[in-house]
């Protein structure tokens, strides 16, 4: 397929260190959307790959367009017919490019894992990345209560845009006790979605048996749990990435059946400032996707 719109995840960050052991030379770039070459067709790209048999976890087989497979940082690429989806209607080639890899990983934490469910009460951390402004949407499509937090007020003011009732500064050395007072009854979450990695902060911020789903690290990558007050709380730890081509097809459904906003576009950089568009990533000054314009015509 020839692209017209390639979006950057922190996940490429990762690649273009050399984390995940990616041949060289390589293209990464993992999101993308443009047109199926011989028929036309504008599609996005679902980038997990060989996800296999079971629903419950990933087979050996997977991995993430962009890791191995040449990625989408590229005027063409080559994807199987599985690993694309038509393009929603009325939404902009950048939006479409922004949409697949956060949209499947937040479809899978909210909804395949933490069973998130309409009137239950949401808090995601760290309000401002692709993840976390799609956990906002898709939460608040689905009635959702959803507060987050994040580094600062104009960002809460963006997610409140995006459907959050309230948030809170995580730079607040108390800011668990001030999530928590935006709770139903003051009393904690139903779920906490932790993209950072502060998993004893996410845990006390729950109601009793309440569940955190764990996608990322970008804070921490390890974590000390008080043992006896985990299992008297009747928590639920679950660790979760990206998703199955299922869990795609449920996003769709989903988006046919809920009014779902296309994701927070933040800036949109050409093909060849990819440099440019990570280091603006990288400092975090964001709010929402960073796409690259492949066509020349964004």
């Amino acid at each position: 397929m020839r692209l017209r719109a390639s979006a950057l995840n922190w996940h490429d960050v990762l690649v273009r260190e050399g984390r995940y052991g990616s041949p060289l030379p390589h293209v990464i770039g993992a999101d993308g959307a443009g047109i199926v070459h011989g028929t036309g067709d504008e599609v996005m790209i679902v980038p997990s790959l060989r996800w296999g048999e079971r629903s419950a976890a990933p087979g050996d087989g997977w991995q993430i367009l962009g890791d191995h497979i040449p990625g989408t940082y590229a005027e063409l690429v080559q994807v199987p017919a599985e690993c694309v989806a038509p393009k929603p209607a009325g939404w902009s080639w950048a939006e479409a490019a922004a949409f697949p890899l956060v949209g499947l990983t937040t479809y899978r934490a909210l909804f395949t894992r933490a069973r998130l469910s309409a009137g239950e009460s949401l808090l995601v951390l760290g309000a401002g990345g692709g993840v976390s402004t799609c956990a906002v949407t898709l939460g608040a499509a689905a009635s959702a209560d959803v507060v987050v937090t994040s580094s600062s007020d104009q960002k809460i003011a963006a997610a409140r845009g995006l459907g959050a009732r309230d948030g809170v500064l995580y730079s607040d050395p108390d800011w668990v006790s001030a999530a928590r007072s935006l709770s139903p009854g003051g009393r904690g979450f139903d779920v906490v979605l932790d993209s950072v990695g502060t998993w004893p902060d996410s845990i006390r911020a729950l109601r009793p048996g309440g569940r955190v789903v764990v996608l990322g690290a970008s804070r921490a990558t390890q974590a000390q749990l008080d043992v006896r007050s985990f299992y008297f709380g009747q928590y639920d730890l679950l660790g979760t990435t990206m998703g199955s081509n299922q869990d795609f097809v449920d996003l769709l459904a989903f988006m046919g059946s809920h009014d779902v906003a296309a994701p927070a576009i933040d800036r949109v950089f050409p093909l060849d400032q990819a440099a440019a568009a990570h280091e603006y990533l990288e400092g975090g000054r964001g709010f929402g996707k960073v796409v690259l314009d492949v066509g020349g015509t964004l």
